[in-house]
């Protein structure tokens, strides 16, 4: 009998926040705010830079001193500090949800929403942490670590939520890569993949959020950006996958309402499509939970951020989201590194079904202009109304936090387009992003190194190696004959 699946190791043992005793979730950062502030003397804070903490005892000092030196460049003699916000996210959660459109919020970065931010993009990032995409295991295209101990294993179990549900779709489009399937004959599924998780925030992290907060979470593609010569398929009526919509000019990319809607009956983890299984999820959620304060959340990264959009739509379409008692349940997306959707109708019957969308964007990636490259929201607007019915004219949708990776004093010059699109590159730049203009400070100590966990995107003398995330042994164990093997599952059914 093997031994258990080895866990995500990292090379430095400090996987995500595992150096640092602080709640992210919870912890108020210090940093530039809308209110009035006076302008202090640089203070020499260890606390402030600890960034550094997670690698000085690595590196004998020496990762220390250039961490310093590249605050140094990034910030002037004199800086502007905030003082501490003591506002409560249970008071002002609904601003933080979208009420207003984030009007304000954005320039300067209001501090709570950061955090929200940062802590939803990493519930976005466990979707791509969790994914077994190692082709020579027959798990292959599974979630890694069972519902019940899904944050427990990524080291998340901070963000106070428990995952409720798991979602798996089935693919027949042509997106490359888009589903990783196992070499293995006896391979859990060729199928099937698992492409996100519905959770429910607990009743800690409930009194904390001033409501119960109801989440999805979509994965993107794990390969770059080769699914990016597929972002020109052509627009279809949404109501064409069943989808109920009173204005048939409401039109959506066809492969990812395919990739939403498509359900194989001869595979038992998608006999219900993505969205039936989501649709079923939330509202069997709202009926548990219905005499308390709710809201849907929804993030995701890249493709991802297309699908959260895609089910936004779809609850408040559907009126999921409305209680028995006619309340309806506020609905929010995070959107990261997000493509364009649909057509310019579809961004207004979002806006008239009241769906809230905030999307974060680095203004070099690539990946937000498609599809509608040349033809977009930007064309004139007489232009517009001639291509309403046009196949291939696509809008984007609510609003945009736009941030600038060379802002980063962190981040080197590079022409590899995939650390542009990097989600962790996107927290990273979230959390030194204080408004337009502004200098780059990070407010948290969230540790850099999680940029090139995936990607090699930070200057080499942090010393930090690329892309090096990676499972011992390549999920390899020995066994009680002192073979190598993949290590069974005991009860693989717990992973679904």
């Amino acid at each position: 009998m093997a031994t258990p699946l080895p866990k995500i190791i990292s090379p430095y043992n400090r996987y995500r926040h595992e150096a640092f005793p602080f709640k992210y979730p919870i912890r108020t950062p210090i940093t530039a705010t809308k209110f009035s502030f006076p302008v202090l003397k640089r203070r020499q804070d260890k606390e402030l830079t600890s960034i550094k903490g997670g690698v000085s005892s690595m590196n004998n000092g020496y990762v220390v001193s250039e961490l310093e030196r590249e605050k140094e460049k990034a910030d002037d003699e004199e800086i502007i500090i905030g003082k501490e916000d003591m506002r409560k996210l249970a008071d002002t959660w609904l601003e933080i949800h979208g009420l207003d459109n984030w009007e304000g919020m954005l320039d300067p970065l209001d501090p709570l929403l950061r955090s929200e931010l940062i802590r939803y993009g990493e519930m976005a990032q466990a979707c791509y942490d969790a994914f077994d995409s190692e082709t020579f295991s027959k798990y292959c295209g599974s979630c890694k670590y069972r519902p019940t101990k899904f944050f427990e294993c990524l080291g998340l179990m901070q963000h106070g939520y428990e995952v409720a549900s798991y979602i798996h779709a089935s693919c027949e489009i042509n997106l490359p890569d888009l589903f990783q399937r196992s070499i293995c004959p006896e391979a859990w599924s060729q199928t099937a993949n698992w492409i996100g998780y519905v959770a429910v925030s607990n009743d800690k992290m409930s009194a904390h959020l001033g409501r119960r907060d109801i989440t999805i979470a979509w994965r993107g593609t794990l390969t770059r950006l080769e699914w990016i010569e597929d972002f020109m398929y052509f627009l279809r009526p949404i109501s064409l996958k069943k989808i109920p919509c009173p204005d048939p000019r409401v039109r959506v990319e066809s492969g990812f309402l395919d990739l939403y809607t498509n359900k194989n009956k001869s595979c038992q983890l998608c006999k219900r499509s993505a969205r039936e299984q989501i649709l079923a999820e939330v509202k069997r959620l709202i009926q548990q939970y219905k005499d308390e304060n709710l809201s849907i959340t929804i993030t995701g990264h890249s493709l991802g951020s297309a699908l959260a959009i895609l089910s936004a739509y779809d609850i408040a379409e559907t009126g999921i989201d409305v209680m028995d008692s006619g309340k309806v349940v506020p609905t929010c997306v995070f959107s990261f590194s997000g493509p364009r959707v649909g057509n310019i109708r579809f961004k207004e019957r979002l806006e008239e079904l009241g769906v809230k969308i905030l999307r974060v964007v680095n203004i070099h990636d690539k990946v937000p202009q498609a599809p509608g490259i040349f033809f977009n929201e930007h064309i004139p607007l007489a232009l517009r109304k001639l291509g309403e019915m046009s196949l291939w004219l696509y809008s984007h949708v609510g609003v945009e936090l736009a941030l600038d990776h060379k802002d980063s004093p962190f981040l080197k010059e590079t022409s590899d387009l995939g650390c542009f699109h990097n989600l962790e590159a996107h927290l990273h730049l979230l959390d030194g992003y204080h408004g337009k203009g502004q200098k780059f400070v990070l407010t948290s100590r969230r540790d850099i190194a999680l940029v090139n966990k995936a990607s090699d995107f930070l200057k080499k003398q942090f010393l930090i190696p690329p892309k090096w995330q990676q499972s011992e042994n390549k999920g390899l164990a020995r066994n009680q004959e002192g073979y190598w093997v993949q290590p069974e599952r005991p009860n693989p059914r717990d992973h679904l």
